[in-house]
Order: C-alpha cells, then structure tokens, then sequence
C-alpha cells in the first residue's frame, strides 16, 4: 500500500523558536500575514510579541483576535472580513487548536468562497488557499501538524470535520515557552487530546509504518511527562517534551486517522460547549474497554508505550492494562464525568440519538478496531455520563 503523508515544509522546535517566526514567514515570501489569535493573548502581551517579530523582519501584519472556543461558522464572517480588509496574503494561526482551526477555515474561504458545510468530511479539500503558518500555545491539539480544521455549523451545531491538504499548515512554530503560563486544568485536558490523538492514529484502521513510530514515541513521552506538567506548570523540561509529543502525535493522527473517541467527542464539545481535549477525556477509557479486543496486541503496544504493561504481558492482558491505566490517568488529572461537569442529565439523554448519528457521520468511527453501530454509540454515552 502506497502511504499519502502531508507535514508542513517548515517546522522550527524548540525553546526561543516565536522569535524567529519573521524569518520564517519572509522566507517563504510572504509579506501582509493575518495573526489570527484570541483576546487572552492580546491581553498577555504575547501577540504583540509576534507582531513585533514579524515587523523587524520587514513584514506588514494585521491583527484577528476575535476568535471564539470552538470556532463556528459566525465567528468566522468577522475574521473573512479582516483577511480581505488587509489583502492578506497568508494567515498566522496563534494560540491553541481554536485559533488554528480558525486560521485554517479562514485560509480556504478567503480564495474559494463558499460555505464552511462544503467543505466537511468525507470532502478531501485540496485548495487553493492561503498559506497558514501556525504557532501553537497548547500541547494537545497537534493543529500545527495536521490537514484537519473543526468548525461547528452555527445553524445545526453540528461540529464538522473538515480535511485535506488545502489545511496543511505551510510552517509551523512550536516554542514549549508559549506554554508555561497554562493552568493545570488546560494542562491535562490537551495532555490527554494528544494522548487520545496518538493511540487513535496507533490503533486506526489507517495507521501504517510512518505513523506507527510517530504514535508510540508521543505515547511514551506522555506517560513520563503529562503528570510532571500538570503538578507543576514551571517544569520546563516536561513542558517541553509534551509540546514535542503533542506535535507527533498530530504528525500521526493527521497521516493515520483519529477514531471512535474523536466521533464521539465533537457532538459533546458543539452540543454542551465543553473544551475538545475534556471531552476526549471524559470518553477515552470507556471507549477503550469497548475497542480493545478489536486489536488487543495494538493495544498492548500502546499499554507498553505508556508504561501500563511489560513485554511479559500477554497481549489481552496488556490491553486490559491500558484501560485501568487510562481511568487512573484521568482520576489523577481530576477529568469529570458529564454529570459532574454539570451537564443535565435529561439533556444529555434528549440528545444522545442526536450525538450518536453525527458521530457516525464525520467518518472517525468507521476508523476505529472496533466499528460500532449507532446504538452500541449510545449506549457508550450513557455510561460515560456518570
């Protein structure tokens, strides 16, 4: 089988790497970049950092920074807008995966036009867009990496999966220091997206050599790093070495595929406004169990990876141990359950044949060891709920 792999031409990492993101956009070309960030990083000063870096370099940039959690088709008219007012000629994606997604949507529409709906899964969008160049702030979403944009249809709430090189970030810029000021609660929730991220792309019916490597190094980093991060948000070696992983991890999911967690997350992330990583988090070790005899010795790959299981363990028995590890993992990181988020139960049930059918829709589970129906979907949010 012939692999299809999509990476930016350009990834600068490590500690220091924002201030030299002026030369990496000149480099390419480019002169009138949109920074597309929210209003948190305005406040802390972090995108007149940026801006600043981009006029040394003789660049002209302009300013977006009304992005919204969980982006949403309304949210982008007033970025479209901006584009055009600049003549913007490349997008800067700055902040974590909403601000990327945003700037990916805002790169496809600014040439073609149209609908965000047209554009979703299973569409392979191939361009023309603008180039993006994107600067990650969170170790989770993997945004940087991957050909992948979410954007919730604001007439439905439907969060749609959009796809295809056309969101490929031209450059990416990953510097662990844009990290060290998140508090442990976003600590954990995007630790545990990329970690979702790197046993999906592992256990996807997709995965393939390339992928493979990339998923099992995040997979072990995590399980070293992700507890030094959250307990103590200084760490900067662990800061570091999750911004890496997370960034891997994006690099496989995006040349694999993510699966039944990511199916099942979005509709809770458009329907109950709950951050995408904790939602991940709230189903990863339910969806788990359901999964693991599809492919335990994937499974136990990935157990052995974090550190749950040895080679002397047979592979069901491992697999096994990636479930109890992935519910320690997330009672150790305080992950809440729906009912303990304060979603209302009678909500969340009104809702679940609704979830269930999107979730089938966006094409992830279809990915997934095990292929479920829409029923054994809502039978899975119905026990994840409390």
């Amino acid at each position: 089988m012939v692999a299809n792999l999509s990476l930016p031409r350009i990834l600068r990492v490590g500690r220091g790497a924002a201030d030299e993101l002026g030369e990496v956009v000149a480099g390419l070309g480019l002169s009138r970049p949109l920074l597309v960030t929210d209003a948190f990083l305005v406040g802390s000063g972090a995108a007149e950092r940026l801006t600043a870096t981009l006029r040394r370099a003789g660049l002209h940039p302009a300013l977006f920074s009304d992005t919204v959690p969980d982006p949403t088709t309304d949210s982008l008219t007033p970025g479209l807008a901006a584009l055009h007012d600049h003549g913007a000629d490349s997008v800067i994606g700055f902040g974590g995966g909403s601000p990327m997604d945003t700037a990916k949507a805002l790169a496809l529409l600014g040439v073609q036009g149209g609908l965000m709906r047209d554009y979703k899964a299973p569409h392979v969008n191939h361009g023309p867009a603008l180039p993006v160049i994107a600067v990650p702030t969170t170790a989770g979403s993997g945004s940087e990496a991957t050909q992948v944009t979410v954007i919730t249809d604001s007439a439905t709430d439907e969060k749609m999966l959009c796809m295809g090189p056309a969101f490929q970030p031209l450059a990416a810029v990953v510097d662990m220091e844009l990290t060290l000021s998140m508090p442990p609660r976003l600590t954990a929730d995007t630790g545990v997206d990329a970690l979702t991220h790197a046993v999906e792309a592992y256990v996807s019916r997709k995965a393939g050599p390339f992928t493979d490597g990339l998923a099992l190094t995040a997979i072990a980093t995590i399980g070293r790093q992700l507890r030094r991060a959250y307990a103590d948000g200084s760490d900067a070696e662990a800061r570091e070495a999750m911004m890496l992983a997370a960034t891997q991890a994006g690099i496989a999911f995006s040349n694999s595929s993510v699966a039944l967690v990511h199916g099942m997350s979005r509709p809770i992330g458009a329907h109950f406004h709950v951050a995408h990583g904790l939602s991940n988090a709230m189903l990863f070790p339910a969806v788990t169990a359901f999964s693991v005899h599809a492919a335990p010795a994937r499974y136990a790959d990935c157990a052995r990876a974090l550190g749950a299981a040895t080679a002397v363990d047979a592979d069901a028995a491992a697999a096994d141990k990636l479930v109890d590890a992935l519910h320690t993992l997330c009672r150790d990181l305080d992950v809440p359950t729906p009912r303990s988020y304060g979603i209302d139960h009678a909500d969340w049930t009104r809702l679940t044949p609704v979830m269930a059918e999107q979730a089938l829709a966006s094409g992830s589970p279809a990915n997934n060891p095990a292929v479920p129906t829409a029923a054994q979907i809502e039978d899975l949010y119905a026990r994840v709920y409390g």
